[in-house]
Parts: C-alpha cells; structure tokens; sequence
C-alpha cells in the first residue's frame, strides 16, 4: 500500500514539473517576455570583429578568458572583439551594456575564417527611422550622433538657401560666396559656394580655415591659428567650367575677438585663381539657429 501510495505521489510530482516546465515557455516555443535572445557573433585569433552598438558603450563583461574587448578609441558605440587564443572549441559569451540603457548578450564562437566581421545592431531600424541608425559617436561630435550631423548637413545642402548676403570674393571669373552660418548643438555650419564664370575648370587644391589678426589680414599672415572642420558634406576637387558647386562644413563653435578674423581660403590647384572669404565676429552671432528653420530631419 505504501509502495503505491509512494508510486502515485511521484507521478503527480512528474506531471506538476513538466506542468510548471510548460508553462515557462510561450506557445511555439517562445521564451518568456523579457528573456533576452543573444545576438550570435564569430571570433578569430588574426582577425578582429567590430559590433556597432546604436548608443555608446557603457559596460562590457565577457565570458572567458578565451576573448579580449574593447571599445574602439574615439567611437565610443564601437566594441572590438578578437580571440586571445587560437582555436578554442568552447562556446563563451559577451555582454554589452549602453548608455541609452539597452542591454545585449552574444554567443560568441571561434572561426578562423569568420564570415562576417563586421556587426551592425540597428541596421534594420536604421531603415526605419534614421534617428535610429548605427551611428558612430565622435566626441568631437559631441551629443550629436554622425547621421545627426549628416542629415543636417545634407538639409541645408538641398534647401539651397541663401541668408548670408555679404560675405564674397571674386576675380579671374571665380566667385567664392559664403551663403550661410547655421548653429545646432554648440557646432557651426558654414555653407559655401563656388562659381565659376569661365570655360577653364578650376581644380580646387585645398580649402583652409584659420583666425588671423585684421591688421595683416590682406598682408603676408605671420600670427595666425588654424580651425580644422569637424566634417565636410562632400569632397569639393573643383568646378567645371560655366559651373557652380557648394558644400556644408561642420565647425565647432567658437567667437572671435574685436582685432581678429576668420579667413576662408580656397586654393587653386597649379593655379593662380585663389579666393578668401573673410568672416567677423558680428557674422558668428547672427549663425541662423536650425530649429529656427523648421527643418525635418
């Protein structure tokens, strides 16, 4: 009697463990909400993975000594993974936490020839919504994610307007024109324009931005200090003849002194046809401010 009493107690104990093992799993057998699917990302000893995070990285743990990462430099949503010895058969993990609070788990496998190399997390939503893209965080871009400050740049690029009115040079058929100075974010955005009026292209050489002293401004500058854009819309190698041609580029935000001056200089390449554009303080603090303009981005 006791045997079947103990035999009927571990029946029902089976069936409430496969009941309550059931009832763990979704139907179709989907995890719970809130389990967290890993990502699966291939390792090698020679090679090295990158995973693009779509927000900069704030916590890294990994599962064994078999893998070595770091966040990549300057790109703070960059990871780069590598294998810290060859041909290691068990399966380890990653985790990855960000600053915009999202959590990611990879299983991570050895391959001496991976496949892919390169992981980029929001590709699919980059599709979706750009505000949403895998987008490298500079710190010389600040807050602002580089699809941010890409699409600005190609906004003011297309709307093509026109609210600096003063600033220009021109010679030799070859008109340089600033067209506007935008702010967003503490970081300028200088437009500009290239015209030119003959048949003969002008190849441009380089274009240079620096501050320089008014009272030698037109003379041979001895004192002068540099200011290296952030960014540059589209690579400018010049203008054809009887054409014009504009780019964005992204500086940051600075104020110029009562004696000093922004000086814009394109260059010609084995040419002589050199314009400047010279920029004041009064031109930097009337900078159009973007939500101002209404623009979608």
């Amino acid at each position: 009697m006791n045997i079947v009493i103990i035999r009927i107690t571990l029946v029902m104990l089976i069936l409430f463990c496969i009941k309550t093992s059931a009832q763990d799993t979704l139907p179709n057998n989907r995890p719970l909400p809130g389990w967290i699917k890993p990502y699966k990302a291939e390792v090698a000893y020679d090679k090295t993975t990158h995973i693009l995070f779509p927000s900069a990285i704030r916590y890294v743990d990994i599962g064994s000594e078999y893998i070595v990462a770091e966040v990549a430099g300057d790109a703070d949503n960059v990871l780069r993974v590598k294998a810290s010895v060859p041909d290691f058969e068990i399966e380890t993990n990653l985790s990855v936490v960000t600053h915009d609070g999202r959590f990611y788990s990879f299983n991570v496998h050895y391959n001496a020839n991976p496949i892919v190399t390169n992981y980029d997390l929001l590709k699919v939503q980059q599709e979706e919504s750009r505000k949403l893209g895998s987008d490298v965080l500079l710190r010389e871009l600040g807050n602002d994610p580089s699809s941010l400050v890409g699409l600005v740049m190609e906004t003011l690029y297309k709307k093509d307007k026109k609210v600096v009115r003063h600033i220009g040079s021109k010679s030799f058929g070859i008109q340089f024109l600033l067209k506007g100075i935008y702010i967003h974010n503490g970081k300028y955005y200088f437009h500009t324009e290239l015209r030119n009026h003959t048949h003969v292209p002008f190849d441009v050489d380089f274009i240079n931005f620096k501050i320089v002293d008014k009272k030698i401004a037109k003379r041979t500058v001895i004192q002068e200090t540099p200011v290296i854009p952030l960014r540059t819309y589209k690579n400018q190698d010049g203008v054809g003849g009887k054409s014009t041609d504009r780019n964005i580029f992204l500086l940051d935000r600075f104020t110029l002194a009562s004696d000093k001056m922004l000086l814009i200089e394109i260059f010609e390449k084995n040419g002589g046809r050199h314009q400047v554009l010279q920029v004041e303080n009064e031109d930097l603090i009337r900078a159009k401010l973007i939500s101002d303009m209404h623009l979608r981005f």
